[in-house]
């Protein structure tokens, strides 16, 4: 299958006194034409660094230290801002977890809309606007005409966040990076945003790249799934055997961390610890220090990423790599 997006062994960082705090190092994924493609772990273990070097905009001093990243047959690392910008918010966009901060608070949320589709077609500010319209409507914001002249602080979270999607819409995109894009929103607000983005995608047959927290949401949207942990991927699998067969501890642990109908009054299992400090991380597995299957080799060497079942990876020494 056609590839829209194609990491490879990607290597992402910020130089600092005491070295380079590596947030990504070596990933490598795949998002085919037309898919969702799953990205979960813990707050810090890379998910937002990778999808900020998709989109060119890691903060200085950060940077890409290594790696590929090809976007519909052109490498990213090799374009200059400029020639990203081009691509940023046309053919590759992005919606932020917090549309607070990605729109801006003095302009009219239809203006900025506006704009980024006259950005990149050249349509007059009366095209612009009726295409803007059209698009909040098929975003689900009611009365369209008029909020398009509203600032973001008069709308709600979840008509902010449907703004924020028609922005990232508005250019008919190959692929689209949701980083979190419904963790601020209540339940219900939820649900509608993902099946928005689900009907987005059946209907233009864009990619999308869906960074999250939270199994619920990868298990509903996604077609694939990558999970990370420290800067690497520790287990990659479709989703249905992701959920059916988790094999790396940190999925198993995540799994297991989430609260289940069949589970009763029972308390929940948690994963002790926290995610290792980039400047300091441990021997061999990164997961060791908060592994309840962890033997004397998985402080030896790091563990291969290895094909467990036909399809299916994961990082860990029970899964065959020896010791």
């Amino acid at each position: 299958m056609e590839n829209t997006l194609e990491i490879k062994d990607l290597r992402a960082g910020f130089p600092t006194e005491k070295g380079v705090a590596m947030a990504v190092d070596g990933v490598s994924l795949r998002v085919p034409r037309g898919a969702i493609v799953g990205v979960v772990g813990e707050s810090g273990c890379g998910k937002s660094m990778t999808a900020r070097a998709v989109m060119g905009i890691i903060k200085s001093p950060g940077r890409i230290y290594e790696g590929s990243i090809v976007f519909d047959g052109r490498e990213l690392t090799a374009l200059s801002q400029r020639e990203l910008s081009r691509l940023r918010g046309g053919e590759l966009s992005m919606v932020f977890q917090e549309p607070m901060t990605s729109l801006n608070p003095v302009m009219t949320v239809g203006k900025q809309v506006a704009e980024a589709l006259r950005l990149h077609s050249g349509v007059t500010r009366a095209e612009a606007r009726r295409e803007t319209v059209r698009i909040f409507e098929k975003v689900g914001i009611p009365d369209a005409e008029k909020r398009f002249d509203c600032y973001p602080h008069e709308l709600s979270g979840g008509l902010r966040q449907r703004a924020a999607i028609a922005m990232a819409m508005i250019c008919s995109p190959k692929l689209m990076i949701a980083d979190e894009p419904t963790t601020a929103l209540d339940v219900t607000v939820e649900a509608q945003i993902l099946r928005l983005i689900r009907s987005l995608r059946d209907d233009t047959g864009m990619s999308v790249l869906l960074i999250s927290h939270d199994l619920g949401v990868i298990a509903q949207m996604c077609d694939y799934v990558y999970v990370m942990y420290a800067g690497q991927i520790v287990e990659q699998t479709d989703v249905c055997r992701l959920f059916d067969a988790p094999s790396h501890p940190y999925t198993r642990g995540l799994l297991n961390s989430v609260h289940s109908l069949r589970a009763g009054g029972s308390e929940l299992e948690t994963i002790q610890g926290g995610v290792p400090d980039l400047l300091n991380m441990p021997s061999g597995c990164r997961f060791r220090p908060r592994c309840g299957a962890a033997c004397d080799g998985c402080g030896e060497k790091m563990p291969e990423l290895r094909e467990v079942s036909p399809g299916h990876l994961a990082r860990c020494l029970e899964r065959g790599d020896g010791v």
